[in-house]
């Protein structure tokens, strides 16, 4: 650190991403990206849209949000727009947070604690129960910005939508947030619920299920009136935030059901076969909604797993914290790369690698 930074930046904890290796050909299973490209329409919208790059995007994303609001059976004006769902959940967090501050598990996505760093707001971390399950009741009537990954992450564990009904309405004078990063993985969303709650709002992003990680474009669905204040930030913050070929992507993505759905079930029956492969080896592993799955194996240290993967040319996330450290997240890719996963696992625990 230079001189120069301010004691805040100073205090500031990053994030850290999973390895990003590029010298050497990895399956990578530590990132959460998808095993597939997006379609080619969505790649052609790009390539379109390049050709017009002297201009600047739309700073209203108005196509874009109109298409996702048709996708969701909301109003355009309900829709606001982000670079990646952190981007929307900083925005959110800049906007509602305030001198309350944030409550979340203290299992959950690490970028809620460094978004709270970053804007100098209080964190609490509401404890999972023993099998990292969420407890619901435990956020009811905290008086605070709610955040709540659902499915969550790294554990994979989801509530229904009656619990997050529930936690809305004992916190009615709080926003509650619903990061939905991997729910078309697990079938459902809290998207109907913002027209009953006027303080909830559902994150999501197209990183994960759109198969975009590289393109950068995450959106919230709220109510008209939290929109409204999202856009007041997100002016004041970067109005061309969605660059136009994101916002094309996106567009394109989102009339490509007919093209995701069936590699969503792949991914799905591909995490099926993980988990019960990896029960299979001794591993404890919960019960994941998600594309990816978190594990351990107590006959062997997570971090000789973790070295020996690598150096059998398979990238995973090694996890660091008080209850998760000797855990490992494990993206599920299709259903060969989880066939090799296993096929090293089993020489790994065998001792034969």
């Amino acid at each position: 650190m230079s001189e120069f930074l301010s004691g805040r930046a100073r205090a500031i904890k990053p994030y850290t991403p999973g390895e990003q290796n590029r010298g050497r050909s990895f399956i990578r299973l530590n990132t959460n990206e998808s095993p597939f490209p997006p379609p080619n329409s969505v790649t052609d919208a790009i390539a379109e849209t390049s050709a017009r790059l002297n201009v600047y995007s739309d700073p209203e994303a108005r196509e874009l949000r109109r298409a996702i609001a048709d996708y969701h059976g909301v109003a355009p004006d309900c829709v606001t727009v982000g670079n990646g769902s952190d981007e929307t959940l900083a925005f959110i967090v800049a906007s509602f947070a305030g001198e309350r501050g944030i409550a979340a598990a203290d299992v959950t996505y690490s970028f809620y604690k460094t978004t709270a760093s970053f804007f100098g707001v209080p964190y609490e971390e509401v404890r999972v129960r023993d099998d990292f399950s969420l407890d619901a009741e435990k956020f009811h009537a905290l008086d605070k910005l709610v955040m709540l990954a659902n499915p969550n992450a790294p554990t994979g564990l989801s509530v229904s939508n009656e619990a997050i009904s529930r936690v809305a309405e004992t916190n009615p004078d709080s926003v509650v947030v619903v990061d939905e990063a991997y729910a078309d993985f697990a079938g459902f969303t809290a998207v109907p619920l913002t027209a009953r709650h006027g303080n909830l709002i559902v994150v999501r992003t197209f990183s994960k299920s759109r198969f975009l990680a590289g393109a950068r474009l995450g959106y919230s669905v709220s109510c008209p009136e939290l929109a409204a204040d999202l856009e007041r930030v997100r002016f004041a913050w970067n109005p061309y935030n969605v660059n136009a070929m994101t916002q094309a992507a996106g567009i394109a993505a989102l009339s490509e059901d007919a093209y995701y759905r069936p590699r969503w079930r792949e991914i799905a029956n591909s995490r099926g076969y993980t988990k019960r492969e990896l029960r299979r080896l001794g591993f404890f592993v919960t019960d994941s909604d998600a594309n990816f799955v978190f594990c351990r194996r107590d006959e062997t240290p997570s971090a000789a797993l973790y070295a020996k993967l690598r150096e059998a040319g398979i990238l995973v996330r090694l996890l660091p914290g008080e209850r998760t450290g000797g855990f490992l997240r494990i993206t599920i890719g299709a259903q060969g790369e989880a066939e090799t996963l296993i096929g090293i696992l089993e020489k790994i625990c065998g001792g034969g690698l």
